[in-house]
């Protein structure tokens, strides 16, 4: 019995004895109503959406990790944000491992980015960048991108996941050490996810996510992870000729306001994050001239389309099996949340009765499978975003099911 018991031992094997170190007082657990945070406080870039997103700026020996579709404007948000801190009298270190320092000068120029405190190197070995770093002394870096860094100790090409973990590692210890904010770009793959292993996304302090069509100017950066601050904030941006611009107020990009009413819009209010945003809802019912009516969107969801087409059809009296109907949305913008359904509702009845809906009234409120409007989160900050913009009429949850809502949209 012992000699089986041993065996067992043998098998699941005895770890051996780990001893405690003596701890020298600066490293000594203290509570934490006594620690300090001074040298932890938040900075600004300089970039007040940027800012924004971060929760309020970056944190000394935060790293943030930034992703985003190709050629969507990431090295050219980042440099407009290297450039406004060294402006604000930091010294800035940008690592760039996919173009030469001249192309990025050539791009500063352009975007109105020179100043004599940001620094650019074109580096793709981690030991180099890590001299540079020595060298610069930065108090803020920029690394275009993490996956064109590689280290020699590491097998693999550059981007391998080995070679991924072992740079962000790296990095990550000169950032805690330091006390240096350190800005990391990073690739996507084909289903839009963040390219690497998985233990990059759980290293790093705050993850962001830009994001935009590229046939539209709009870019939002969203905030997928953040220790410092909330998940819930978008910022705002519009590419333009010069570079990138912040937009403040991006509501009025949503609207295409004539001077007469026209049917089949609808103005909506959807919330970005905290951020209310007003935008426009567009329809277009026309007879059929195939066996097969055709649906086609744009900035909104199919599906949700097709559902509220059965919901009108059958809750309604609508007719629209034998149409072609049409729904999009105007500046590019993507309305994803329930919110939209009865804007959507009014655009599409609207468009089939041609009847123009009031230029002063806004709409929103999920519909139900059953023809009720159900309330939507945030329905005070979106009612007092529809004030501030002029619009003094409103059809929401209170109004009861989707008949009533469309009698009281369309005849206003």
């Amino acid at each position: 019995m012992q000699e089986g018991a041993a065996g067992g031992g043998r098998g699941l094997g005895v770890s051996k004895q780990v001893r405690a170190l003596k701890l020298v007082e600066s490293s000594a657990a203290k509570p934490i109503t006594d620690v300090s945070t001074a040298r932890v406080a938040a900075w600004s870039t300089q970039v007040g959406e940027f800012d924004r997103v971060l929760g309020g700026g970056l944190v000394p020996g935060a790293v943030v990790l930034l992703s985003g579709e190709p050629g969507v404007g990431k090295s050219t948000l980042l440099l407009e944000v290297a450039a406004n801190t060294a402006k604000s009298g930091k010294k800035v270190l940008y690592v760039t491992g996919e173009e030469s320092v001249g192309q990025v000068r050539l791009r500063a120029e352009r975007t109105g980015a020179l100043t004599d405190n940001l620094y650019l190197a074109a580096e793709t070995d981690l030991s180099t960048v890590l001299g540079q770093i020595d060298a610069v002394n930065p108090e803020l870096l920029v690394v275009d991108s993490v996956q064109t860094i590689a280290a020699n100790e590491i097998d693999g090409a550059a981007g391998m996941p080995s070679q991924i973990r072992e740079v962000a590692a790296n990095l990550i210890r000169v950032a805690k050490e330091r006390s240096l904010p350190v800005i990391l770009v990073g690739h996507v793959t084909k289903d839009g996810s963040i390219a690497g292993p998985r233990a990059l996304e759980h290293l790093v302090d705050v993850v962001c996510h830009f994001e935009g069509d590229r046939q539209t100017s709009l870019r939002f950066v969203r905030s997928l992870k953040n220790r410092f601050g909330p998940t819930d904030e978008v910022g705002c941006f519009e590419m333009t000729g010069e570079g990138i611009n912040q937009v403040s107020d991006p509501s009025g990009m949503f609207l295409s306001r004539g001077e007469a009413p026209v049917s089949g819009t609808c103005v909506t209010v959807t919330v970005e994050g905290k951020r209310p945003l007003i935008a426009e809802v567009q329809a277009l019912v026309v007879k059929s001239s195939t066996p097969q009516p055709r649906r086609v969107t744009n900035g909104v969801d199919s599906a949700r389309v097709a559902m509220l087409l059965a919901v009108l059809e059958r809750r309604a009296g609508l007719r629209l099996g034998d149409s072609d109907v049409y729904v999009s949305t105007v500046g590019g913008v993507r309305l994803t949340e329930p919110a939209a359904d009865l804007a959507i509702a009014l655009a599409i009845a609207s468009a089939v009765q041609d009847k123009p809906i009031a230029h002063n009234l806004v709409a929103f409120g999920e519909i139900s499978l059953a023809g009720e409007i159900r309330k939507v989160s945030n329905g005070k900050i979106r009612a007092n975003e529809a004030t501030r913009l002029g619009f003094i009429r409103s059809v929401d949850s209170e109004v009861g099911d989707l008949r009533a809502a469309l009698s009281l949209g369309l005849n206003w």
